[in-house]
């Protein structure tokens, strides 16, 4: 088991024998939930050689010290790689605008029940008057 982000692997093995091969990997995120993606290669069995690469999007829960997998997705090819841009490349647009529209409506909310996160409870801070005696004097 891995205990750090620096030894989680793709490389599986069978047998000995190499069968899923890590060409390269990203450390999207960091922290007791890892989101790794890597690129690889796995043996065609029949011919021995290494296929055409993959890429996968793997989770990692970190638990007792070590890190292991919760789930995986692979993109298994280009022409749906490309359509997982598309899709994130239409939906971020919308995401902001809804973003915006979430936030307007927030400050709008908290502007009209006074603005601020503060104590509601709390006594006003109220500076003291020099015209008027304080009660303290003889």
């Amino acid at each position: 088991m891995a205990e750090t982000l620096d030894e989680l692997t793709y490389n599986y093995e069978e047998d000995g024998k190499l069968v899923r091969k890590e060409l390269e990997r990203t450390v999207l995120t960091k922290g007791g939930w890892a989101t790794l993606m890597f690129l690889f290669q796995e043996l065609d069995r029949k011919s021995g050689k290494f296929r055409a690469p993959k890429m996968a999007i793997v989770r990692f829960k970190k638990s007792k010290g070590s890190y292991r997998k919760q789930s995986s997705f692979n993109i298994s090819s280009e022409r749906q790689a490309r359509q997982i841009v598309a899709v994130f490349e239409d939906w971020y647009p919308k995401i902001a605008e809804v973003t915006a529209e979430v936030t307007a409506a927030a400050s709008a909310t908290a502007g009209a029940q006074g603005g601020d996160d503060d104590d509601d409870d709390a006594e006003p801070e109220v500076e003291p008057d020099p015209d008027v005696p304080s009660g303290d004097e003889p």
